[in-house]
Formats: C-alpha cells, sequence, structure tokens
C-alpha cells in the first residue's frame, strides 16, 4: 500500500504538533509521500507565517520593518526547529529570501516560502528526501496549471524515491518563475500528487475529525459525516463548506483514489472518507447542508414567456456581456428568476436592467437582495420521499420564508432561498429536522 498524506498549517504551527505529525506518519510504513503547508496559528490571536510574508514582502522598501518583521518570521522556524531538537540551518534559505523580497521577485515566491522552509524542516526531522515542487509542478507561461507535463514531472521523480516530502501550495513555470495554487492550494498540490502517483489512498489531516454534516459556526458540535461521494462533497464545498479545497477533487476523483479526511490531534477517529460512490447507506436522510449569503434576484415577467424562442438565452446574453455569472435560473409559464451574487451584480445592476427591457421588452421586472442560498446535499434522498416536504414543514416551523427553490434531475440536491437574516435560522431548522429529531 502506498499513502499521500497532507497535513494543513494548524497541525504543523509549532513543535508540539510537529511531534503529533511524526507519530502519525512513523505509525503507518506505507505513508511515503509528505505534503505540508506552512505553520499556521498557534492560538486565536497569532499570525499565520504565510500572512507574515507578504506582509514583509510588502515592507521591501521600509528597512526597519522589513527587518523586524524577517526576524519574526526566523523566529517562528526557529522555535520548531529548537523545540524538535534537530541540526538544521536555514540562514542560506534567509538570505536568498532576503535577497529576493528586496528585488520584488514577485508575491508569489513570497507567499510560497512558508511551505518551503517548512518542507525543509519536515524532510530533516523524518529523514525524508526533499522535492522541490517548483521542480514537478508545472504551469504554462500563462500561469495555468499544465496537468499533463506535471503528471509525467511527478511520476519521474517521486517514482525513484521511496520516501519525500513536497511541500503543497506551488509550483513554477518552465523559466522557473514560481506560481502558487489559491489560498488552500496545499489540498490540490496533495491530489495532484496522489493522482500522478496512483496511491491507494490519499489521507488530509486537518483540526478537525471530518466533514461534518453543516457549519460548526452554526450549530455545535455538528456530526461527522462517515463517507461522501465526490459529487455531494463538489456540492457542499461549492456552498460554502471549508474542510477541502474543492479544486483538490478532481485529479483524485480522475483516477479513483478515496480521500480519508483525520484530525491531527485525534488520529484515532475514522474521520471522513470521500470516494467515487458507495453502496454504504448514509446516516441520514441527507448527507450535509451547507450555503452562503450575499445574492440578488432578479425576477422577470412577460406574457407567453414560454412561447418565445431563445428569451432565456437573450437574458443570459446580457448578463454575459457585463461579465456576471448566474448562480441559478428557477422559471415559471410567464415569469423567470435569476439569482447573481450581489456584490458582482450591483455595480452594474441599472446596465443589466437596461439590457433585458431592450434586448426581451419584459412586462415587469423587480430586483430583491441580501438572499441566502441553502443546499441540502445527500445521494440518501433519491431513496427517500419526502424530502422537499420535510425541508419546506422545517422552515416553516421555524418562521423562515422560502424565496425560492430548486431540484436537479440527480436529486443529488435542494437549494432553497431564504432571506439573509434568516440564514442560521433555517440552517438549524433544517438540521434539526434531519439529523437530530430525523422526521
Amino acid at each position: 500500500m502506498k499513502k499521500i498524506v497532507k497535513f494543513g498549517g494548524s497541525s504543523l504551527a509549532s513543535a508540539e504538533q510537529f511531534e503529533k505529525v511524526g507519530k502519525i506518519i512513523r505509525a503507518d510504513e506505507s505513508r511515503r509521500y509528505v505534503v505540508p503547508s506552512a505553520p499556521g496559528k498557534r492560538f486565536s490571536e497569532d499570525t499565520k507565517v504565510t500572512d507574515l510574508l507578504y506582509a514583509c514582502y510588502g515592507a521591501a522598501n521600509d528597512e526597519e520593518k522589513f527587518q523586524e518583521i524577517l526576524e519574526e518570521i526566523k523566529a517562528r522556524y526557529q522555535e520548531i526547529i529548537d523545540g524538535l531538537q534537530i541540526s538544521l540551518s536555514l540562514e542560506a534559505e534567509f538570505e536568498e529570501i532576503k535577497e529576493n523580497f528586496k528585488n520584488q521577485i514577485g508575491k508569489e515566491y513570497a507567499a510560497s516560502r512558508g511551505e518551503c522552509l517548512n518542507g525543509k524542516i519536515m524532510a530533516a526531522y523524518l529523514g525524508y528526501e526533499f522535492v522541490d515542487p517548483a521542480e514537478i509542478i508545472r504551469f504554462d507561461g500563462n500561469g495555468k496549471f499544465d496537468a499533463g507535463i506535471t503528471e509525467l514531472l511527478v511520476a519521474k521523480k517521486l517514482n525513484a524515491i521511496e520516501r519525500a516530502v513536497v511541500p503543497g501550495f506551488y509550483g513554477a513555470k518552465e523559466n522557473g518563475e514560481i506560481k502558487t495554487f489559491s489560498r488552500g492550494g496545499s489540498d490540490i498540490t496533495g491530489s495532484i500528487l496522489a493522482g500522478a502517483l496512483d496511491v491507494d489512498l490519499y489521507e488530509n489531516w486537518t483540526d478537525v475529525s471530518g466533514v461534518m454534516v453543516t457549519d460548526p459556526r452554526i450549530i455545535q458540535n455538528p456530526k461527522v459525516i462517515d463517507t461522501i461521494t465526490y459529487r455531494e462533497l463538489r456540492e457542499l464545498s461549492y456552498m460554502g463548506a471549508t474542510v477541502l479545497h474543492e479544486d483538490a477533487i478532481f485529479p483524485v476523483r480522475k483516477a479513483g483514489i478515496p480521500i480519508n479526511i483525520k484530525n491531527t490531534n485525534a488520529p484515532e477517529e475514522p474521520g471522513t472518507m470521500i470516494v467515487e460512490d458507495t453502496c454504504k447507506k448514509p446516516l441520514y436522510t441527507i448527507t450535509g447542508i451547507a450555503g452562503k449569503k450575499g445574492f440578488c434576484s432578479l425576477f422577470i415577467e412577460k406574457s407567453m414567456m414560454n412561447s418565445e424562442i431563445g428569451f432565456g438565452r437573450k437574458v443570459l446574453q446580457v448578463l454575459e456581456e457585463q461579465g456576471i455569472s448566474f448562480e441559478h435560473i428557477p422559471s415559471g409559464i410567464d415569469t423567470m428568476t435569476v439569482f447573481i451574487h450581489q456584490d458582482e451584480f450591483a455595480e452594474k445592476e441599472q446596465q443589466v436592467i437596461a439590457g433585458v427591457h431592450r434586448i426581451v421588452n419584459p412586462d415587469y421586472m423587480e430586483l430583491e437582495s441580501d438572499l441566502a442560498l441553502i443546499a441540502v446535499v445527500g445521494r440518501g434522498m433519491r431513496s427517500n420521499r419526502g424530502t422537499a416536504a420535510r425541508i419546506f414543514a422545517a422552515l416553516a416551523h421555524a418562521n423562515v420564508n422560502v424565496k425560492m427553490i430548486d431540484q436537479g434531475s440527480s436529486e443529488l440536491n435542494i437549494i432553497v432561498g431564504v432571506k439573509n437574516e434568516d440564514f442560521e435560522v433555517a440552517i438549524k431548522a433544517l438540521y434539526d429536522i434531519f439529523v437530530e429529531t430525523q422526521i
């Protein structure tokens, strides 16, 4: 068996956390390739190293401030090295960083150093080989990730190495220019390596015991999902669930490799298995509940809309011309409603309204702002009748007015729209009926 193991910033924030990670890796011989993040917060008021690096880079022209932040970064890493009692000096690396920061080499280079330095500490601590992702994670000349070349480079390099540490979050163009994935991109690195090396399992270690049914900031100690499919996770991730970077799903999904989300601070707990598909029945009718605030709706009414060929396309054309994407389009015989991100729409609302009037000549239009969308997701909904009825009953009982409901033919999810002010109440009501009371 061969595993990729990725550890998040909170799992590597201190020497104490490093020791926990070391025990986890050494406890299983199959954990051969390690993907570390940059050190996260040691306590709630602490600053992530990546944020310190950004600040340091921005202060390159202010010698006093620059040196002050650089010394703080050095101290963070030295604290880990001293705590682990390993023989390692990062002085040469920091001299290089200092010179490159002064030369304003680029913000993405600055951001990547957190993972790079943590990777070198991890490699020294474990006795594994350090592999710089700039050598094997490739971006093209336009800064777009090149999956084909990366897969070849990863396989060639790592298949010849028994055990290696590969920092997450970044790679490089062919000319050596450092490029990063979006924030949280270490998840993506782990997934890319897992897919390229055809491993048996991708373990993603974090500070929670798996993917939770809903947001713990809204529901205290929500249940942990034992098994979830890629499709379900994709739906939840898109709607705000944050355990795993949504783009990290695709490389392993393509290869059919399962992901195990586990807790560094509670390694004995099983966590959540993310799989292509499963015969295992979910614990509840629904798998998870997630949502986002900050939407608005454009309601359009026109008699005989249903018989006007190209009506919907023309409306969407107006949005396209303004560079605006849409979320959902529930419709009736003579009505159509488009849900849009409010901050994206606000600056161009009058241009859109004028454009719709010009192109389809509606009878009536109305805007509504401050809306939230909530996704109720679960493969179990296919075999359970009355899911939509229970959603409406729960929300009605909580005095929440439903502004929109949308369900795809896959029966994998149901989207409901509510006012922003009802968002938390709605989440609690849905969690209660499907998880707590299981009506």
